[in-house]
């Protein structure tokens, strides 16, 4: 039997829950609703219901074309950066070498710069190689960003990992190659799932070091929506950024059915 500081204990955690649940998700409703308002403004509650700023935002081609490299810069990123990744975290948690403990931290030391910073280094860099404001640019920077979130998942599965599994495989007759792809990778396979998530979005919407790279051509979604709100604050708005919203929810759906999010959760305890 509970006794009463344990229930008011349970009723402030539970009341604390849905504080931080309704505070997470108000603004994304907020903008979902907005973006069906027949207003030439943002209002709130919306007035009516139209698909107005949806037709307009599909009509701009400029607007597709951006979704389009978005899309392209954080797929591509994210693939490279898994292998990349995973690789690398194989190295530190299973090596032994001296400078084990350096390479973690330069992998990992552009989640404590500032991605403005970061930007303008790769801006320099570029230009003396010859390559700035070009797609490999924008590439190359959106890989430095999220590799650190794909080794720290993957290093968080590998910590609960036990290598005697490997061992028996490898008594069994499998090599090393067969043993990672059969025993290894099954087994980190949520932290890897959940690590290219956290970076498909990070690259999504990054604005810092995209706008750094971007050219009147080459121009990721974030950084147009950037520009065009310094300018124009309509319900447009409000319809492309409540898109990215419905492809985040295709994308856990996605997750949950072919990973689980429990699983993909459990990497992160």
């Amino acid at each position: 039997m509970t006794t009463f500081p344990e229930r008011i204990g349970r009723f402030l955690l539970t009341a604390v829950v849905w504080a931080g649940f309704v505070f997470l998700t108000l603004p994304l409703i907020i903008i979902v609703a907005v973006s069906f308002t027949e207003t030439e403004y943002l209002s709130f509650p919306p007035v009516g219901f139209t698909l107005r700023w949806y037709e307009q935002f599909l009509a701009d081609t400029s607007y597709l074309e951006s979704i389009g490299l978005s899309a392209s810069i954080a797929v591509a990123s994210t693939a490279i950066a898994t292998l990349i990744g995973v690789p690398t975290a194989l190295v530190i948690a299973r090596s032994t070498l001296p400078g084990r403990k350096l390479v973690s931290t330069i992998f990992l030391s552009p989640l404590i710069l500032p991605t403005i910073v970061v930007g303008a280094a790769l801006l320099q860099y570029a230009s003396a190689l010859g390559f700035a404001r070009s797609y490999l640019a924008l590439l190359a920077g959106h890989v430095v960003i999220i590799v650190p979130y794909i080794l720290r998942t993957v290093l968080a599965s590998l910590e609960r990992f036990d290598q005697s599994l490997e061992e028996a495989g490898q008594d069994l007759g499998a090599n090393g190659v067969t043993t990672f792809f059969l025993v290894t990778l099954p087994i980190i396979k949520p932290g890897i799932v959940a690590g290219a998530l956290f970076a498909l979005i990070i690259s999504w919407i990054n604005v810092e070091l995209s706008i750094f790279n971007s050219t009147a051509s080459l121009m990721p979604l974030p950084v147009k929506l950037f520009n065009y709100v310094q300018y124009a604050v309509d319900p447009m708005m409000a319809a492309i950024s409540a898109a990215t919203i419905y492809v985040a929810i295709v994308a856990v759906v996605v997750l949950d059915i072919f990973v689980g999010i429990d699983r993909v959760a459990a990497t992160q305890k």
